[in-house]
């Protein structure tokens, strides 16, 4: 903890005139809306504003609002990442707020809280239990009864941000009218085991540089690095170029460049529970679900993410939508979701703030925008730069197409089914001879190329593999990749999928076609050597694939996790994210009775 000089509230005030830089990233959902708040405001900042929760805690914040008097809605953004660089305009995967200027000159108060343990405010931080569900209703009901605020209180921030206001949701604060969890992961295992492996990348990049921000001192974050960084971002040229900036794709980075040092506890032992202690879902990680807990939202929702962030956040926004389609429609909110091409999501978060205007003018303010105009669906359509709507997710208008992982390599709409291929996984791990005579002569990974498509294909929705293989080990890992290859030769990834074998069971009430759901609980070993049925989800995507140019499947059982942070592997991996592979080395055969079940769009639709 700060010492208590060090979170004195301070409160400064920038004009009315005062110009705000451009947003980076794109705005919208791909259509104009109407009625929007105009910018008529000034902004005040008030600084380590404390809020006390129900136990006594206090947290600290800092409150952006309307200079000139009056109430207004409030937006409240909650992370254990610093709340004093969430308006710095530094590209990293933490700043993920949103940008105050745009919000709070519309007539908005945006509320930036630390969570208990980070930032300077007290307590220990516990990672999205029943004490910081707690906190998160505390704080809504806070910002609802301030002499500033209205009482209708939204919430906002991608990523972490998002997830944070899902759980909040799910207490049901009564102040709370509206939320817009873009790039979320509603359920923790998921996001850090996806298909029971681990994804190593993530864990260690993202736990390395929560620990690090998060436990830094006031003086250091309002120091004068930080204060020149934000004048050097500040320039418009200077802004311009962040926004390319993928942060998901830069987590990798901090295992190597964040060596400051940070209190064992209780960051190590967060650490510890994600990537040692819990290879399995079990109650650590179904007190941190949201999705067990989908039917307590009662607030409407606006769920988004962009094709290019398969690894992390994408997956999770599909099986949300697809847990609030189980919600019975008496009790379920409004839910609409926004699905942006590749690069849609930007560092620092300045991306879809018009689309969030438009949903909270709608929800706090009462205005007419359109935002709830047409089917609940948007997503671009990579290849095309076109928007299309759905109703339903996979598309109305979409049908899974079968194509056979042929013994010739071939990946073929109705091709032969007879035949396997074999490869060698974690032949790296075997130890043998340098003269031995006879040394496995096997790829460490296998691929399916289409010929050029003819007429080319268009696709949206759920992917699946149905694989039929065998096996040498008891457990081993699938890791599967889809790219586009372009008539160079270029590769462009689409999407990836993981599964590992022992944790290959469905639950078949909650699954569907192209959508296996796999519980996680409870491993099986696989029989060496018989021949076992999988069913890998591949994330669901959108791809436009023209005429001349293939599709190529790569499946094999490493990316590269082995902790390096460099891959060898033929197996790509998206973002730079890369898994831990499971079992010894395994000579894994797979059958032509294997497909790739494609949800392909009707040509012309």
């Amino acid at each position: 903890m700060q010492g208590e000089s060090d979170h004195a509230t301070t409160t400064t005030t920038a004009t009315a005139s005062a110009s705000e830089l451009p947003l980076n990233g794109p705005q919208t959902s791909g259509r104009a809306y109407a009625d929007l708040s105009p910018e008529a405001h000034s902004v005040t900042t008030e600084r380590n504003v404390r809020i006390r929760t129900r136990d006594g805690i206090e947290l600290l914040a800092d409150v952006f609002r309307p200079t000139e008097p009056g109430t207004y809605p409030v937006l409240v953004a909650v992370s254990p990442y610093p709340r004093q660089i969430q308006d710095s305009g530094i590209p990293l995967p933490i700043v993920e707020a949103g940008r105050s200027d745009f919000f709070v000159r519309r007539g908005y108060v945006h509320v930036v809280v630390n969570e208990r343990g980070t930032g300077g405010s007290d307590g220990t931080w516990t990672l999205f239990d029943e004490q910081q569900r707690r906190d998160l209703y505390d704080i809504v009901e806070w910002a609802g009864v301030q002499d500033w605020s209205t009482g209708d209180v939204g919430m906002i921030g991608i990523s972490y941000f998002a997830m944070a206001q899902m759980a909040a949701a799910t207490t049901a604060p009564p102040h709370l009218k509206a939320i817009f969890p873009v790039g979320l992961s509603s359920d923790l295992y998921d996001l850090v085991r996806p298909g029971g492996l681990l994804n190593m990348t993530f864990v260690g990049g993202w736990s390395v540089a929560t620990a690090v921000a998060a436990t830094r001192s006031e003086k250091v974050l309002r120091g004068p690095l930080v204060q020149a960084a934000r004048k050097v971002l500040g320039h418009p040229t200077l802004h311009a170029k962040t926004a390319t900036m993928n942060g998901e794709a830069a987590l990798g980075l901090f295992q190597g460049v964040m060596r400051a040092s940070y209190p064992a506890e209780p960051w190590d032992e967060i650490w510890m529970n994600l990537a040692i202690s819990h290879p399995f879902r079990d109650e650590w990680w179904q007190e941190r679900t949201v999705m067990t807990r989908l039917d307590a939202i009662r607030v409407p929702v606006h769920l988004g993410c962009d094709w290019e962030n398969s690894p992390v956040h994408l997956p999770s926004t599909f099986d949300t939508w697809a847990g609030f389609q189980q919600v019975p429609e008496d009790r379920r909110p409004p839910v609409r979701m926004t699905l942006l091409g590749p690069g849609g999501l930007n560092w620092p978060w300045e991306s879809l703030h018009t689309e969030a205007l438009a949903w909270f003018d709608h929800w706090l303010k009462g205005r007419d925008t359109g935002i709830m105009d047409g089917p609940p669906i948007r997503y671009e359509v990579p290849g095309t730069d076109t928007w299309r709507t759905a109703h339903t997710w996979p598309p109305e208008d979409s049908q899974l197409t079968p194509f056979t992982l042929g013994a010739d390599g071939l990946l073929l709409e109705g091709g032969p089914t007879d035949g396997s291929r074999s490869y060698l996984a974690n032949g790296e791990a075997l130890a043998r001879p340098g003269k031995a005579a006879h040394q496995p002569d096997l790829p460490s990974s296998l691929s399916w190329t289409t010929p050029p498509l003819a007429g080319g294909l268009t696709f949206a929705g759920n992917i699946e593999i149905e694989l039929d293989a065998a096996i040498t080990e008891t457990d081993t890992s699938w890791i599967a990749a889809l790219e586009e290859i372009d008539f160079q030769g270029g590769a462009h990834f689409i999407t990836p999928g993981w599964l590992r074998a022992v944790l290959r069971a469905v639950d078949e009430e909650a699954a569907a076609p192209g959508r296996p759901v796999h519980p996680c609980t409870t491993p099986e070993a696989v029989p060496p050597g018989r021949t076992v049925r999988y069913r890998i989800a591949l994330c669901p995507n959108a791809r436009h694939i023209p005429a001349g140019h293939r599709l190529r499947l790569t499946i094999g059982s490493s990316d590269g996790g082995d902790g390096s942070g460099s891959s060898t592997s033929e197996v790509p991996s998206p973002l730079r994210m890369h898994h831990v592979g499971v079992g010894a080395t395994s000579v894994n055969t797979v059958h032509a009775t294997s497909r790739l079940l494609l949800p392909v769009l009707a040509p012309g639709d």
